[in-house]
């Protein structure tokens, strides 16, 4: 089926627009805030959960905290949840072919790179792989398929698990990308690619990764909207710690608002 022109120039005006706006975001920055602010609303969000899936912007939490940022934002995740975890996707894999449990580094932000060195366990997902600090672990999901139905992302979601945004200039969220995949949109297709897993004590070996990719790199979420539609659909918490934006939603919750605006609309995420 050709592409429908108003959804591709939609699509376009998109990625102009989200350009424009991570721009406009390197430019703020966050003020002097109280760490106490940051420890109230954890407790608040965190009060039930034992455990979160955190993305975090070390720049802006060095900002508004001092200090080291990292090890601030660590310790106090450590206090209030028995596991932390944090993407650690290596999509260089599908040129690479190789994939090291401790060694690969994750392709995005600094604070996943410095949590690898930190972290209990990793999921052995090429790709996609998610970074485990304390017990919890993926046992009975399948790895070699990163957005299986039994997979490590739906498991999480099954769990309706807690998501933590500290630092990021808008909601982030690397479940998006499981569910793109899961609804068969037109702009990602499933793909498999060949390569080794290495870990230290076990050597290499081959495996195969599946995951859903996106057929054109001009495609571009449309955050602000998502955010909008998210709040108003009471789905997700946002504050503003003088500049330091926090976000705190589940998986449900993103859900039960997000699949609706799928089924209605394919192009929802990617056009104005």
């Amino acid at each position: 089926m050709a592409p429908d022109p108003l959804t591709e120039a939609s699509r376009a005006a998109n990625l102009v627009k989200h350009q424009a706006l991570k721009r406009l975001n390197r430019r703020r920055s966050a003020g002097d805030a109280p760490v106490s602010r940051l420890e109230a609303l954890l407790d608040r969000h965190g009060d039930g959960h034992s455990k979160a899936f955190v993305h975090v912007g070390l720049r802006d939490v060095k900002r508004a905290f001092g200090g080291d940022p990292y090890a601030l934002v660590r310790s106090t995740l450590d206090e209030r949840f028995r596991s932390v975890l944090a993407p650690g996707f290596t999509d260089y894999f599908e040129t690479s072919g190789v994939y090291h449990k401790q060694h690969s580094r994750p392709k995005h932000g600094t604070f996943g790179k410095l949590f690898l060195r930190d972290a209990d366990y990793r999921t052995d997902d090429a790709m996609k792989s998610i970074l485990v600090r304390g017990p919890y672990r993926f046992d009975g999901c399948r790895h070699a398929d990163s957005y299986a139905e039994d997979g490590c992302f739906a498991r999480l979601v099954e769990e309706d698990t807690l998501i933590i945004d500290i630092g990021t200039p808008w909601i982030t969220c690397s479940h998006l990308h499981y569910f793109e995949s899961r609804m068969g949109l037109d702009y990602v297709s499933e793909e498999t690619f060949e390569g080794v897993i290495c870990s230290e004590g076990d050597g290499c070996e081959p495996i195969e990764q599946t995951c859903g990719v996106r057929t054109s790199p001009f495609y571009s979420w449309n955050k602000p909207k998502l955010t909008r539609d998210l709040e108003r659909d009471g789905a997700i918490h946002r504050y503003d710690l003088n500049g330091l934006r926090l976000l705190f939603f589940t998986l449900g919750d993103l859900k039960s608002s997000l699949v609706p605006r799928l089924e209605a609309d394919p192009a929802y995420l990617v056009t104005l």
